[in-house]
Parts: structure tokens; sequence; C-alpha cells
């Protein structure tokens, strides 16, 4: 099984390439949890949800892993879920870290924010374009802090999916 996770700032096609790549190669393909909950919720995050969010999103993974699929595409994972924790409320549950790095990727997309607009959703909340490469940043630093494997995607919407097609083609003859 190999394992693909979708990751970056908002707004910048994770989700639209999960279905892409999903559409092509087949395989599970993994939602993001915190979308789910805002809808049944139907308010703003905060802090104390963070560790509820998480552990959706975990119970979502693991049992996409539990199936065994040649591919499991994951429209994001708890780094998305620390990141956005310290953003919001300049704090994060000291758990996720560790359960982050307890699990195998094969490889992180890192989606640049730059070359897309900003789309408005009702849940995002950084359009400014220096936001979002802030939390690409971010992103990048703990991905080489952590020795996780990674690809830079950019571009327009066909340049990001032509680049992750041939990435995860390369991935799966790997």
């Amino acid at each position: 099984m190999k394992v693909l996770v979708l990751t970056g700032p908002e707004s910048s096609g994770k989700s639209w390439l999960a279905s892409e790549l999903h559409a092509r190669f087949g395989g599970l393909q993994v939602g993001e949890y915190v979308r789910h909950f805002i809808e049944q919720q139907r308010r703003d995050t905060c802090l104390a949800d963070i560790p509820e969010i998480a552990r959706g999103q975990l119970a979502w993974e693991d049992q996409a892993r539990s199936r065994q699929p040649e591919l499991l595409i994951l429209d994001t994972h708890l780094l998305s879920n620390l990141l956005w924790s310290q953003t919001l409320f300049g704090d994060c549950p000291a758990w996720l870290e560790s359960q982050l790095l307890a699990r195998h990727y094969d490889l992180h997309v890192l989606l640049s924010p730059e070359g897309v607009a900003w789309s408005d959703d009702g849940q995002r909340c950084q359009p400014q374009l220096a936001q979002r490469q802030a939390f690409f940043e971010a992103t990048r630093q703990w991905l080489e802090r952590h020795q996780q494997s990674y690809q830079v995607i950019g571009g327009d919407w066909q340049q990001r999916r032509q680049q992750a097609f041939d990435r995860v083609q390369q991935l799966l003859l790997d």
C-alpha cells in the first residue's frame, strides 16, 4: 500500500486534486474530517475542538488503512490539524505530533498557494496570498525538519493535475 498525502494551505486544490487522483488511479480517498465537523457543529471551531477533530481524522485514516488499498489518498492528515491549531489558537495538543510521526506516509504532495486564486467556501479564512504562503512555508519546514518525503506542486490547475499524475505514477512504480 502506498500512502499519499495532499497538504498545504487552503484553496490550493487539495480536495480537487484528491478527487482527480482517485478518478485516475483508483484506490481509496479519505476526506478532511474538519469539514465534516464544522458542517455538523455549524459553528467556528475552538482549541477545545482540536482533539475531537484530530481523533476523527485518525479514525477515517485508520479505517481506510485497514482495507489495505494499493493507493491511499489522504486529502489531509494531522499535520494540517497541528498547523491550523497553532495558526488559529497559538497552541496545539502535544499528542498530535507524536501520533503523526508514528505513521508512515510514502509521499506528501505540498501544494503551493501561488498560481491559483483563493476561493471562499464559507470555511476558509486566509484570503491574502501572504497568509497562505506563510502556511505553505510552515508545512514545508515541518516536513523537512521531520525528514518526510514531499514534492512541491504548483502552477495552474492543469499543471497541478499533470505534475500530481506524474508523481503518483512514479510512486506506484517504486
